[in-house]
């Protein structure tokens, strides 16, 4: 999972951190999203080693990212644990994550779409339209649509107005690629975001474009909002002149949305495993 330093979610004093060798140059760094999921708190960790580091430093970095999850959880009087995961075919990570006693969570793909290939047309039922997010007035709509959207997606955390805002004013926010399709009450039924990251791109000699985050509201599935508004995202994409697409997603998503990703020529490229392991009882220490 990648870290998302700008994200409210992390506290840059005590959720990032750094290892130095005895030169003072940097070979790891880690970093913690702690989200509140119901009574209990979960912290997402990330992590980078450099090449060739010695010195058991993976394991060191597992065990920083348990104590900081006990002092949250003693804190703040909750369970805690601690989500990290890896690439299915990366069997050191995996041998590391199960050594220090993680436990298989979930599966999440990474699946491809050329946009090359010709796109099909999208459709929307009759009195829908679609909107770009660019002010600050669509913040509540948006944040209500999402978290009505995730509500039943495993761990999905409600995002508030004040998340969406700080959304928008980013310097990286790009609303061109900012997706909505309204029901003929003003109701937001789905979005789709698609992000560029052209430093990115550049470092890999590709052009890609990220089905950021798709999803249709409860209430609104089963109309064929997520096809279209999938299809208006790739149409953007390849605008953009972007010429892969690439997306994640819950291989257990219970909406179905590897199906429809499949539906519309996303191929399977690898599978990342989630894993998590309970630190309740750092809180009793």
């Amino acid at each position: 999972m990648l870290m998302q330093f700008e994200n409210p979610f992390v506290d840059k004093q005590r959720d990032i951190c750094l290892w130095e060798d005895g030169n003072s140059q940097l070979v790891a760094i880690a970093g913690l999203m702690i989200l509140e999921l119901g009574e209990d708190i979960a912290g997402i960790l990330w992590f980078r080693v450099a090449p060739q580091t010695q010195n058991n430093l993976e394991t060191q970095i597992l065990e920083w990212g348990e104590k900081r999850m006990g002092e949250v959880g003693r804190e703040r009087n909750v369970k805690v644990k601690v989500l990290s995961g890896g690439h299915s075919d990366n069997v050191e990570r995996i041998a590391l994550l199960e050594s220090c006693g993680f436990k298989i969570e979930r599966y999440l793909l990474t699946m491809e779409r050329s946009l090359t290939e010709p796109i099909p047309e999208a459709k929307f039922p009759e009195g829908f339209t679609l909107k770009n997010i660019d002010n600050e007035a669509d913040a509540a709509a948006w944040a209500e649509m999402f978290n009505q959207t995730f509500i039943d997606h495993w761990n999905h955390q409600d995002i508030t107005v004040e998340f969406v805002k700080n959304k928008l004013n980013n310097s990286k926010y790009q609303p061109e690629l900012s997706l909505v399709a309204v029901a003929p009450d003003g109701t937001f039924a789905a979005f789709c975001d698609c992000q560029i990251h052209p430093e990115n791109n550049e470092l890999k000699g590709r052009k890609d474009g990220i089905i950021y985050m798709l999803g249709t509201r409860r209430g609104f599935r089963k109309q064929g909002l997520g096809r279209g508004i999938l299809l208006s995202g790739l149409k953007l994409l390849k605008i953009k002149g972007m010429e892969t697409a690439i997306l994640y997603v819950d291989a257990d998503n219970l909406s179905g949305a590897t199906r429809l990703y499949e539906s519309v020529c996303f191929k399977r490229v690898n599978t990342q495993i989630a894993y998590v392991k309970e630190v309740s009882s750092i809180i009793d220490n």
